[in-house]
């Protein structure tokens, strides 16, 4: 049986790799970390490594930075089942399928857009929001464009912009939704057409 200290020592020494790891997760930079929490790059590097021992002052900033409690820095989550059993909610023409459980930060959801004849009523909201056609042909309103999206294509947008989305004919029409509160912005661009 391990003793006390044994037990703490193993506990530090997995911080390391778990701050790495979560960084990974979320693509952030270890330079950006340090923009955002106010701790040295190098500080950081060390903690991540192993050479630093993580304290209360560094763990906080860094958790917040990640919009997680600090206890998962600092003890192993336990291994629950992975999928993602959310009800769907159904908003006018649109069904959506939440795919992610963590409130609060980016959330992933499949909408099925109903074939639905509507004159586009477009609306705003506080948010950033990715859009990737995976089956169908989607009609985009946003702002003073008007677009046909067709299954691979992806789209960007502030959704302060007046938006609106529906299915171009009388097939339904699928979609990979990223959605994030307003300051967060997704890095994966469509190439230049």
């Amino acid at each position: 049986m391990a003793s006390p200290e044994e037990d703490i020592d193993d506990v530090i020494a997995a911080v390391g790799p778990r701050l790495k790891r979560l960084r990974g997760e979320r693509g952030t930079t270890l330079a950006a970390l340090a923009e955002t929490t106010g701790i040295s790059l190098s500080t950081l590097s060390r903690l991540e490594s192993g050479d630093r021992k993580p304290s209360l002052e560094l763990l906080l900033p860094i958790a917040r930075a990640h919009q997680i409690p600090l206890d998962e820095l600092v003890t192993a989550p336990p291994v629950e089942d992975p999928r993602v059993r959310s009800a769907s909610i159904r908003r006018e023409h649109v069904t959506i399928h939440p795919l992610t459980r963590r409130p609060g930060g980016m959330q992933a959801y499949k909408l099925v857009v109903d074939p639905v004849r509507a004159e586009p009523d477009p609306r705003v909201h506080e948010g950033y929001e990715w859009l990737y056609v995976l089956n169908g042909r989607l009609r985009l309103v946003l702002g003073e464009h008007d677009i046909v999206m067709k299954p691979g294509e992806a789209a960007e947008f502030d959704t302060r912009v007046p938006h609106w989305f529906g299915a171009v004919d009388d097939r339904r029409v699928e979609i990979l939704s990223l959605f994030g509160p307003q300051g967060e912005r997704i890095h994966i661009r469509a190439s230049p057409s």
